[in-house]
């Protein structure tokens, strides 16, 4: 029967294992995998290291570093339990592994630089569980999206979806801003309100559900117009913007704005059974000008008051922004930049349109001239949604 010390012996045969010095050298040419316990490695770790629990190597390891043929350096905190991890990589298919002998405390031992790693509390790691177990996110991805600011124009049908889903992701700073009070009538469709709010403001409503949703965000009301003398300060330090106003105007104000700011804007837009989702990210893809160089008459726009809205229909259309605002902080997927989704309840059909920049556009495009912040309430009467 093997003893341990010689099942020891035996993976250590048949691996590589380099000394601290030698995998000093080797910082910032390959990948460091640190294989010790979360309390472990939240006291200490080498800089920039992948941290992976030797538990979750198997089944964990591949969305962490996906390539194989990189060269990993694994290591623990004596040497050990990165010797069997090195020779599990091997067996998964790496094709360059190696140990470091004596682990994290010979490296630190030996005055080699070292942090102490931000983490999750074990609250938010319960949290945050779900988001956790995806490799495109993981515990790097959860502290970015805290770290993130995202700005919500509107708190009504489509910012109510919106700001829920940001809140309960953990997106650490939501901005909220609208001037208007809650109705009875807003309760069809925006679901952050309810009978008890009637006649409070709408920002103050906002921050009292998204504060009992998350106690990790923070919630900067807005109480105010939106308006070309604001505009710029309002956006200001914002990572992101969800846009879910409902008239020409303020689009276009907002436009402005987020070219001279480079501040992405996530849009929607809600009529009776229909939605249309696209982002504006600026001068990467095309902005609201290049999409509607001009608004329609009044008597072709109707407001949501005029013609109608099927209650749910926000709720649909509000979640994908959401969706598109978190893979925009993240850098997943492929982002609607250049697209337009269009959504008929009525049929249950989603439809992409591409939009491309207008090289002639007066705000983005090749030859347009200073950006003016101007008010455009010349352009329709805004309506409530």
């Amino acid at each position: 029967m093997t003893t341990p010390r010689e099942l020891l012996a035996q993976v250590r045969a048949a691996i590589n294992e380099v000394d601290p010095e030698e995998a000093e050298h080797r910082l910032g040419t390959c990948t460091f995998l640190d294989v010790r316990e979360p309390d472990e490695y939240e006291q200490g770790a080498i800089p920039g290291a992948v941290h992976l629990p030797r538990g979750n190597l198997e089944f964990g390891v591949e969305g962490r570093i996906p390539v194989k043929e990189a060269t990993v350096v694994v290591y623990c905190a004596g040497g050990t339990r990165s010797a069997f991890a090195a020779r599990t990589l091997a067996d998964l298919g790496y094709k360059d592994v190696v140990s470091m002998a004596g682990g994290f405390n010979r490296w630190k031992d030996e005055g080699r630089a070292w942090t102490v790693p931000r983490t999750l509390t074990s609250d938010q790691r319960n949290r945050y569980q779900r988001h956790l177990l995806l490799p495109e996110v993981g515990e790097a991805g959860q502290q970015k999206l805290l770290d993130s600011k995202v700005l919500l124009l509107g708190a009504g049908g489509l910012g109510s979806p919106a700001a829920l889903y940001l809140a309960a992701a953990g997106v650490g700073t939501i901005g909220v801003i609208d001037m208007d009070v809650v109705d009875e009538s807003n309760l069809q469709r925006q679901i952050l309100h309810n009978m008890d709010r009637v006649g409070e403001r709408k920002v103050d409503s906002a921050k009292k559900t998204l504060s009992a949703l998350n106690p990790d965000v923070a919630v900067e009301t807005f109480d105010m117009r939106l308006g070309a003398d604001n505009v710029l300060d309002v956006l200001d330090g914002y990572d992101l913007v969800v846009d879910g106003t409902d008239n020409f105007p303020t689009r276009y104000l907002v436009n402005d704005a987020s070219l001279l700011k480079r501040i992405p804007v996530v849009h929607g837009s809600i009529f009776r059974f229909e939605g249309q989702v696209t982002v504006f990210d600026p001068y990467h893809g095309p902005c609201y000008r290049c999409l509607i160089p001009e608004p329609p008459p009044v008597e072709l726009a109707p407001s949501c008051a005029e013609a109608g809205v099927l209650g749910v229909l926000p709720g649909i259309v509000g979640s994908i922004q959401a969706l598109e605002a978190i893979k925009m902080l993240l850098g997943l997927g492929n982002p609607l930049v250049g697209r337009l989704l269009a959504f008929d309840a009525l049929e249950e059909t989603f439809r992409t349109f591409k939009v491309r920049r207008d090289p002639e556009c007066p705000a983005c495009g090749e030859h347009a001239g200073e950006i003016v912040i101007a008010e455009y309430d010349e352009l329709c009467m805004p309506h409530p949604r």
